[in-house]
C-alpha cells in the first residue's frame, strides 16, 4: 500500500496549539492533537509547535521526512495590538516643502490608542534631503535615543518614486535595527493610510522576528525539510521570509484558518461560514468559491491591510440564557466561561438534584438577569449548548455532545420558570441567539449579493452545533456542521495556498500594465514555494479607483488528488438541479471538460426575454460556479482568440456608465479561470489569452458569458 506525504497544519491559540495531519494526496484527515500553548516556554510558542508536531508524527506513524507541507496560524501579533506588547517605532519623514509638511504631520501616529490608556509608542524625526547621509544619521540617532527598536521611512509618493525611503534604510542600516519602507508594505496611494499601515507593522516587527526564528530553528532541528509556511489573514498561506517583512499580515488570521478549512475540505461555492467558539461566533463570506477580503481596521483606523471580512457576533456554545418577565429576553454576551461556571448540561443527573433557579450579575456592571441552577452539585450555567442538546440538535462525535436526558434536566428548572415545557424553553433560548446571529447574516447575504436560495450554512468550531442549525431552521436555509468542526482551523492551515494580493493605482491603466500586475503577482506566490504549472491569478480593475489588483494562489505541489468517491452524472446533474431550483427534467448539460460539468436551464418570463441560469459542478457534485443568466460556448484553445473576441463583442454594453465587458469565466483543464474582474474589453482579452498561454491548440475551453446588468 502507498503511504501519501501529509500536509500539517498548526493553529496556535491563546490557550491551546491544535495539530492536524492531512493526507497530501487524498485530503483526508490523519490525526490530530491538542497541547497548552507554550507561552512561557523559554522558546515561546515554537516549543508547542514542536511538541505538538511530535506527537502528530507519532499517532499518524510517520516521520519527519515524510512532511510534504507545514503551516501555523497564530494569534500572536494579534494579541500583540490587543495587549499593547509592541517595540517602540522609529518614523523618519521626509520631505520638503510642501511635501514636508505632510509627513511632519505623521508623527500623530504617536497618539493611536492600543489598549485604553496606552498609545502606540512612536519617536518621529524629519529629514529633508534623504541623499544627506549625516541628515539622515541625525534623525537615526535622535529616534534611537528615544528608544526605537524599529525604524519606519515614509515620503509622499514614494511607491511611485521609492529612492528616498530607500536611501534612508540603507544609511540606517549600520545601526543594526530591523527596517521597513512605507512603500514596501503597500502601493497604494494615501501617504497617512500607507504610512500608518507600515508602522503597526513595525511595531510587531521584532516580537514576530524573533519568534520566527525560533519556529524555523525548531522544525529544522525536528528533521522537517518542508519550507514552513504562515498563515495569513486573507485566507492563504505565505513563506517566513514574506512574514518576516510583513508580520501584520498575520494579525486576524484566526478566522481566516477556519475559513480556508471551510472552503476546502466542505468546497463551499457560495455560502456563509459560522466558526463559533464558547463566546462569540464569527461569520465570513465565500462567495463564487472565493473568501470575501476587504481592507482591515486596525486600532480603530482604515489600513491597506486586505483580511478576511469576518463579523463578530457576541453569541457562542456558552452564551448564558438571560430571563425577565416569565420569557426569555436575551443569550449572552456573558458566556458561562468568563462567568467562571460549568454548563449545566456537562453535569450527572445527581448533580443536578434539587435544582432551581436563580438570577446573577456575572461580572460588574452586568444585568443580573442572568439565569443560572443552584443544585446538588453547586451552580451551573443554562447555555446555548444546554439548549441544542436538550433538543438533540448536536450530532453524535459533536465535540459539544452529552447526554440528552441530562440536557433536558438542565432545562427543566428554566422551562418550569418559564410555565412551558422543555423543547420550548430550549427553542426559546435558541431562537435569540439566532436572532442575533441572523441580523449579522442576513446584512452579509446583501452585501455581496448572494442568492439566498442557494447559500449555505457551515458551521465550524466547538460550538458549531449551537448556532448554525436552528439559524438553518428558521432561515429555510441548508445548513451542516462541517466535518471536524472542533479542528477546521488547523486543518484550514494545512489546506491553505500560497497567496499574494499586489495592488497598483494605475489611471486609465493599458493591457501591458495589467498583465505586469497580473505577472508580478504569479512570479510572488511561485517565489514562495507555489508549483508554476498550477498557479491562479484573479485580476480586478475598478475604474472608480484606478486600482489594478491581482490575487495569484498555488499550492506547494501539484495536487493529484485520487479521491475514493466521485459523483456520477446523476448525482452530478441532480445537484445542479437542487441549485437551479429546477426539475432534473428541466436541465441540459451545456458543455463538459474532464474536471467540470456546465448545467443549464431556461426560465421563460412574460413580456420579458427569457433567462438561462447556469451551474458549473465539479467531479465531486459540488456546485462551483453560479451564473445568474450566461451563454456557454465551448472552442478550442487554437480557436479561443477569434471566438472570444466574437463573444465579448457581442456581449459588451455600453452607456452612460461607459464600456462594460461581460463577466467572462473560462474552463481550462482542471480549473476555473475568473476574468470578471476586468470591465474594459481589449485587456479582458488579452488576459484570456495568457490565461491560454502554452497549452495545446487542440484542449478544450469552455466559455461561460454573462452579461452585465
Amino acid at each position: 500500500m502507498t503511504t501519501h506525504r501529509i500536509r500539517v497544519g498548526i493553529d496556535v491559540g491563546g490557550t491551546f496549539t491544535d495539530a492536524v495531519a492531512v493526507d497530501a494526496t487524498t485530503l483526508d484527515l490523519l490525526g490530530q492533537v491538542k497541547v497548552p500553548t507554550s507561552h512561557h516556554h523559554e522558546d515561546g510558542v515554537a516549543h508547542g509547535i514542536v511538541q505538538a508536531l511530535d506527537r502528530l508524527l507519532e499517532q499518524t506513524g510517520r516521520a519527519a521526512e515524510d512532511v510534504a507541507f507545514l503551516a501555523h496560524g497564530t494569534t500572536q501579533a494579534t494579541n500583540a495590538l490587543l495587549e499593547g506588547d509592541v517595540a517602540t517605532v522609529g518614523l523618519i519623514g521626509i520631505g520638503a516643502g510642501p511635501g514636508g509638511a505632510l509627513t511632519r504631520r505623521l508623527s500623530s501616529l504617536g497618539r493611536l490608542e492600543l489598549t485604553p490608556g496606552k498609545r502606540l509608542p512612536l519617536s518621529y524625526a524629519h529629514v529633508a534631503d534623504p541623499d544627506d547621509p549625516d541628515e539622515v544619521r541625525r534623525a537615526v540617532d535622535a529616534v534611537t535615543r528615544d528608544g526605537a527598536q524599529v525604524l519606519v521611512a515614509s515620503e509622499p509618493f514614494s511607491v511611485d518614486r521609492p529612492e528616498g525611503e530607500q536611501a534612508v534604510l540603507e544609511t540606517a542600516r549600520p545601526h543594526g535595527l530591523p527596517m521597513t519602507a512605507a512603500h514596501e508594505i503597500t502601493s497604494l496611494y494615501g501617504l497617512a493610510k500607507r504610512t500608518r499601515t507600515a508602522v503597526v507593522n513595525a511595531a510587531i516587527l521584532p516580537r514576530m522576528l524573533a519568534t520566527a526564528d525560533l519556529v524555523d530553528a525548531s522544525i529544522t532541528k525536528a528533521g522537517v525539510s518542508a519550507p514552513l509556511m504562515v498563515m495569513r489573514c486573507d485566507g492563504g498561506v505565505m513563506s517566513l521570509d514574506e512574514m518576516r517583512r510583513r508580520p501584520l499580515l498575520t494579525v486576524l488570521s484566526g478566522p481566516a484558518a477556519g475559513v480556508a478549512g471551510a472552503l476546502m475540505q466542505e468546497r463551499i461555492s457560495e455560502g456563509l461560514f459560522l466558526e463559533t467558539g464558547g463566546t462569540s461566533t464569527d461569520i465570513s463570506v465565500v462567495r463564487r468559491g472565493k473568501v470575501a477580503v476587504r481592507h482591515a481596521t486596525i486600532l480603530g483606523k482604515a489600513s491597506y491591510l486586505s483580511a478576511l471580512d469576518v463579523r463578530t457576533v457576541g453569541v457562542g456554545g456558552g452564551s448564558m440564557v438571560r430571563i425577565g418577565g416569565g420569557k426569555v429576553i436575551g443569550a449572552g454576551p456573558r458566556s458561562a466561561h468568563i462567568a467562571g461556571l460549568p454548563y449545566a448540561c456537562f453535569a450527572t443527573l445527581d448533580e443536578l438534584r434539587d435544582a432551581r433557579i436563580t438570577t446573577v450579575r456575572p461580572m460588574e456592571g452586568d444585568p443580573d438577569d442572568y439565569a443560572v441552577i443552584d443544585a446538588a452539585g453547586g451552580r451551573y450555567a443554562i447555555t446555548m449548548t444546554c439548549a441544542a442538546n436538550a433538543l438533540g440538535r448536536v450530532p453524535e462525535g459533536d465535540f459539544a455532545r452529552c447526554d440528552q436526558d441530562v440536557a433536558r434536566a438542565a432545562l427543566a428548572p428554566l422551562a418550569a420558570v418559564l410555565s412551558t415545557d422543555v423543547a420550548t424553553a430550549a427553542a426559546q433560548l435558541l431562537d435569540k441567539g439566532a436572532e442575533q446571529v441572523r441580523a449579522v447574516t442576513d446584512a452579509m447575504i446583501r452585501d455581496y449579493r448572494l442568492d439566498k436560495d442557494t447559500t449555505v450554512l457551515v458551521g465550524g468550531g466547538g460550538g458549531a452545533a449551537s448556532v448554525t442549525p436552528h439559524l438553518a431552521s428558521v432561515t429555510g436555509q441548508e445548513g451542516r456542521i462541517a466535518q471536524h468542526s472542533e479542528v477546521i482551523s488547523p486543518i484550514g492551515v494545512a489546506l491553505a495556498l500560497v497567496r499574494e494580493q499586489i495592488e497598483r493605482i494605475i489611471p486609465g491603466a493599458g493591457q501591458e500594465q495589467i498583465l505586469a500586475v497580473r505577472a508580478e503577482a504569479e512570479a510572488a506566490v511561485v517565489a514562495q514555494g507555489a508549483a508554476a504549472d498550477g498557479v491562479e491569478v484573479e485580476v480586478t480593475v475598478d475604474p472608480q479607483t484606478s486600482t489594478v489588483r491581482a490575487v495569484a494562489t498555488g499550492a506547494t505541489e501539484l495536487r493529484t488528488q485520487d479521491r475514493a468517491h466521485r459523483a456520477d452524472e446523476n448525482e452530478r446533474l441532480h445537484a445542479a438541479a437542487a441549485s437551479l431550483k429546477a426539475d432534473p427534467s428541466a436541465v441540459s448539460v451545456l458543455a463538459r471538460t474532464p474536471a467540470h460539468t456546465v448545467y443549464g436551464t431556461e426560465i421563460r418570463r412574460r413580456f420579458r426575454t427569457a433567462r438561462h441560469p447556469v451551474r458549473v459542478v465539479d467531479a465531486d457534485g459540488v456546485v462551483r460556479l453560479h451564473a445568474l443568466d450566461a451563454l456557454v460556448e465551448t472552442t478550442t484553445v487554437g480557436s479561443a482568440p477569434e471566438t472570444l473576441a466574437r463573444l465579448v463583442a457581442d456581449a459588451t454594453s455600453y452607456g452612460d456608465g461607459g464600456v462594460r465587458a461581460p463577466a467572462l469565466r473560462l474552463l481550462l483543464g482542471s480549473r476555473i479561470a475568473d476574468l470578471s474582474g476586468v470591465l474594459d474589453p481589449q485587456p479582458l482579452l488579452a488576459l484570456a489569452r495568457s490565461e491560454l498561454g502554452t497549452r495545446s491548440a487542440d484542449e478544450s475551453v469552455v466559455a461561460v458569458v454573462e452579461v452585465r446588468t
